[in-house]
């Protein structure tokens, strides 16, 4: 059954649309976790006096949602590149009977 899913994702280029938004996806959130804590310290700056006298500090641990759904995402895209792409299908066409 996964053979004729695999046969019919490739052949019909679905296969490779689906891996360029996830490669695409996962390099996205890849670079929000640069963004992410810039972005909450000008959020906490911005808003401090509505909150504590405290410092306002640049966390990082605001990117780990983000780090984690980069990695998830391009292990995702691996391995359906790998079963797809890298291990090649079975052919089904039989091969050519030698008469004497």
């Amino acid at each position: 059954m996964f053979e004729r899913i695999k046969r019919a994702m490739v052949e019909s280029y679905v296969a490779a649309i689906a891996l360029g938004w996830l490669l695409a996806q996962g390099i996205w959130h890849f670079a929000n976790i640069f963004v992410v804590p810039i972005t909450g310290w000008l959020t906490r700056s911005e808003y401090s006096e509505f909150t504590s006298r405290a410092p306002v500090h640049l966390y990082l641990r605001d990117s780990l949602p983000e780090l984690g759904r980069s990695f998830f995402l391009l292990l995702f895209w691996y391995i359906l590149l790998r079963w797809l792409y890298i291990k090649p299908m079975k052919n089904e066409v039989p091969d050519p009977v030698v008469r004497p």
